[in-house]
């Protein structure tokens, strides 16, 4: 598989965006973009755990209505949601209906919740590694690296679900705690 695809401007971007105007923005845009806050990373790691097992493109096009759904993924709204927003949500094929990991963002919530501000954001950013290497391939991309599995773990200790090693790796390419546009792409920096 080819590392580089050229979108209808001519720039060269990662191949993983394809042919899709949302793929293509959201690399532009926001994949790799550092991205602080503890409400902004909460809502990351909710949609990168609604991800697991499924495409990211999947979870794009259903990004605003679990935003409206999810309250704004305000963390104290979503501590508050009990037995009935459960089954609301359950009910609403505009998300992707996962009983565990519904539960897992509700709980998740109220663990945030019980954190002073701006210490979600300290501990997730205290795992970005200080030299990362850019990629030359995707075959130089890993799926878990010694960062992502130390931030699992410590998240999995204080209670959080739908955190593994994988998928705050995820997280980190996403919020620009790791930068893997591949060498060529234009956001290659």
């Amino acid at each position: 598989m080819t590392s580089l695809i050229a979108g209808p401007d001519g720039r060269a971007r990662c191949a993983w965006t394809g042919e899709d105007a949302e793929y293509r923005r959201y690399h532009d845009e926001e994949w790799g973009v550092a991205l602080h806050g503890d409400r902004a990373l909460f809502e990351k790691m909710a949609l990168e755990g609604f991800q697991a097992g499924l495409s990211w493109i999947t979870i794009l096009r259903k990004r605003p209505r679990f935003r409206e759904v999810f309250e704004g993924f305000d963390p104290d709204r979503i501590a508050a949601f009990g037995d009935d927003d459960v089954e609301r949500l359950m009910a609403d094929a505009g998300i992707i209906r996962n009983r565990a990991k519904i539960l897992a963002t509700i709980g998740n919530a109220r663990l945030v919740g019980e954190m002073s501000e701006g210490e979600l954001d300290a501990l997730m950013w205290s795992f970005a590694p200080l030299g990362h290497s850019r990629p030359r391939s995707f075959d130089d991309v890993p799926a878990v690296t010694a960062e992502s599995t130390a931030m699992s773990k410590e998240l999995r200790k204080r209670g959080f679900l739908f955190v593994g090693a994988t998928t705050m790796y995820a997280l980190m390419q996403s919020t620009g705690m790791v930068d893997d546009h591949v060498e060529g792409c234009w956001r290659a920096l």
